[in-house]
């Protein structure tokens, strides 16, 4: 089994080590976590995060929708942009893995590295850490300092999640690469207004780039845009699985896609961006 890489306690800084068979996680200072029963552990105790984790439901919409396989496309030009640029990986880390679907596609073009899932949904992670054996499944807010010492990871994934550039630089080695993965404009474009979703602001790339001047060297961009054939079931999932659904009116929906045609044709796009720490 790959070597996991290093922990620090959120509480007191020193070194979280596995114990009881990878049951719990433990410092010498004695601050335990122990594993949930679907494996995964939650390191935000006290307050916890401000921020709104994704609920039950919409993680069940979004492990239906990418069952269904429409974002692999993307997901494989993903692995294979970070096989590509850190061929020798042993760590990778996926801040904001969701089920953990992108970063177990990048394991299987990196077999021998071993893996960190960070989400703030716990629904998430009981699905990461059944999806990731071996890997660690942490419920963390990626705001806070990340739970991983100083250059512990070679890769590290960011798939429509927020971004801490300068977190993501210190826990990157030398060399090591970050890759991003937003929605482009035209994403879902046949039925985003329709169905009431939030909108994608224009020139994500470049905000992102110069975001990330300071502590990384952009390497390359990918567009990958293709269409998707989805009958209602599958839009009424990739509705419910973003932030719109905190916002949508279930009636409204329904009527919505009692009028598309069903399959319905609709846009995937996706902007792919690599970095190179330092």
């Amino acid at each position: 089994m790959p070597s996991l890489p290093p922990l620090v306690c959120p509480v007191c800084g020193a070194d979280l080590k596995p114990e009881d068979g990878f049951r719990s996680l433990s410092c010498p200072a004695g601050h335990r976590y122990d594993a949930a029963k679907q494996g995964y552990f939650n390191l935000l105790t006290g307050s916890g995060t401000k921020f709104q984790a994704d609920t039950a439901d919409m993680v069940q919409a979004r492990a239906d929708f990418l069952a269904g396989g429409h974002y692999q496309p993307m997901a494989e030009e993903l692995a294979r942009l970070v096989a590509a640029e850190a061929p020798d990986a042993a760590a990778v880390l996926d801040a904001g893995a969701g089920t953990g679907y992108y970063l177990g596609e990048v394991l299987r073009r990196l077999p021998d590295a071993a893996a960190v899932a960070l989400d703030i949904s716990k629904y998430a992670l009981r699905r990461a850490a059944r999806a990731l054996p071996g890997s660690y499944a942490l419920v963390w807010d990626v705001w806070r300092p990340l739970p991983l010492r100083d250059a512990s990871v070679d890769a590290l994934l960011n798939v429509f999640a927020p971004r801490n550039p300068a977190e993501f630089r210190r826990v990157l080695a030398p060399g090591g690469i970050l890759a991003v993965v937003t929605p482009r404009p035209e994403h879902l474009q046949e039925i985003r207004a329709e169905a009431a979703m939030l909108g994608i602001a224009g020139e994500k790339e470049e905000r992102i780039s110069a975001s990330l001047a300071s502590g990384f060297t952009a390497l390359q961009a990918v567009q990958c845009t293709y269409t998707m054939q989805l009958h209602r079931a599958d839009v009424r999932n990739v509705v419910l699985m973003g932030p719109s659904a905190r916002h949508l009116d279930p009636a409204a929906l329904e009527r919505t896609l009692a009028a598309l045609p069903d399959p319905v044709a609709v846009t995937a796009s996706f902007t792919l961006q690599v970095f190179r720490a330092g």
